[in-house]
């Protein structure tokens, strides 16, 4: 049956079935519970606007409001969905069946997920900031068959029911720090899954309560619409070149003009002098660089740049979208290309410009090295309230937000 004919029953079980399949791809293993409720929800009543096909592929988020050409609300891609609710599920104690859980961002379609997750004797209460996104959520639900959502209309940067405590907080926007009233309303040893902006990169991090602080238990790279309200953070950019940013999610000061100088200097590339098979994963190796860059004392950035400037050769970034990069007096400094020999292995770059690109090349590749030499360490993130003295803090990188302290760490995977 091809896609154009194919009923939405056989696209939703096609769905599902890819979404096992991806699991199994990256080595992960899809809890029983969630496939099942994946398998009982029908999307595509939660994006009625959507074609078919378009509701059931497993890669793809549906916008459902737009201002301007921003995205401002929509239901995220189902692999993205399947991975944050399996993060869920396993770091709640027990498993989700008869928990109590507040969403932060309200679609519809996770809050319906969550409600077959938590069972009967479970509860799920869903927030969003605006009025015609809650009111869209209402009525897909209760076309659904869900009409015992509870859907609230609210900015959760506030309490959204003072004094009731959740077992499980997650967020399905995208957060650049941890609202006081998250962990407050967290139940003892509960657990909160965010979306967060941690040194220029988004991961879903998976976090357990433990007295005022949360502790990691988990992290996927994820990318949400941003959070609006009270909690909403402006990234800024700054242009160093044509179709060439450094995006800045801190208090970071940049002299666009020295930066955009050094990057004109001729380029100097460094090799690490490894090989590495093509399933390896370097998602954790970004925060690591960044953990390094910041401990050094140098300014870290995120580099990021349009095509035509890589086809041009002004940069040659490992990821357009998102690269980290140094800045000290002499150099610009960032994550480069892989190169592949004929075993189908590969090795890791990095690109600098400037007076001492030499030396700040060859500093970058060995901290890549000190990486893989370490057993390429997971990240562990420490969230502490603001205030906390520094010698309360774990040993780690620290990155002051506006009402946390976050510390990173980590451990050998």
């Amino acid at each position: 049956m091809s896609v154009d004919t194919a009923s939405g029953e056989d696209l939703h079980a096609a769905m599902v079935d890819q979404l096992v399949a991806d699991h199994m791809e990256k080595g992960l293993v899809m809890r029983p519970e969630v496939e099942a409720a994946l398998r009982s929800v029908p999307r595509h009543l939660f994006t009625p606007d959507a074609a078919l096909t378009e509701a059931y592929r497993a890669d793809q988020a549906v916008v459902t409001k737009r201002i301007g050409d921003e995205a401002v609300s929509s239901v995220s891609a189902p692999w993205l969905i399947a991975e944050m609710l399996g993060q869920a599920a396993d770091a709640v104690d027990g498993g989700l069946a008869g928990r109590h859980v507040l969403e932060i961002g309200s679609g519809g379609y996770n809050a319906a997920l969550l409600r077959e997750l938590v069972g009967p004797s479970g509860s799920v209460t869903t927030v969003d900031i605006d009025r015609e996104v809650t009111d869209r959520a209402t009525a897909c639900l209760t076309a659904a068959g869900y009409d015992d959502v509870a859907v609230v209309c609210a900015d959760a940067e506030q309490p959204v029911n003072p004094g009731r405590t959740y077992d499980l907080i997650i967020v399905t926007v995208g957060a650049w720090d941890i609202s006081p009233a998250w962990t407050a309303q967290l139940a003892k040893n509960g657990t909160l899954v965010v979306p967060l902006r941690t040194f220029g990169m988004t991961r879903s991090w998976a976090m357990r309560r433990t007295g005022d602080r949360l502790v990691s238990h988990s992290q996927r790279l994820c990318g949400f619409v941003s959070m609006q309200g009270a909690g909403a953070h402006q990234v800024r950019y700054v242009d160093i070149a044509d179709g060439v940013h450094l995006r800045l999610d801190e208090d970071q000061q940049v002299d666009r003009r020295a930066v955009g100088e050094l990057l004109a200097q001729p380029q100097t590339q460094a090799w690490a002098g490894v090989s590495l098979p093509p399933r390896t994963v370097l998602a954790d190796l970004d925060l690591w660089l960044a953990s390094r860059i910041t401990d050094a004392g140098q300014l870290f950035v995120v580099l990021t740049a349009q095509q035509e400037a890589v086809d041009s050769g002004v940069v040659a970034p490992a990821w357009r979208f998102g690269t980290p990069a140094a800045l000290n007096n002499g150099a610009f400094c960032y994550r480069s290309t892989l190169r592949w020999n004929d075993d189908n292995m590969f090795d890791l770059s990095a690109v600098a410009h400037g007076p001492v690109a030499a030396s700040a090349a060859g500093r970058m590749v060995g901290q890549m090295r000190a990486w893989l030499d370490s057993g390429s360490p997971s990240p562990v993130l420490h969230v502490l309230p603001t205030g906390t003295p520094d010698g309360d803090l774990p040993a780690g990188t620290v990155l002051d937000k506006r009402h946390s302290r976050f510390v990173l760490t980590f451990t050998p995977a």
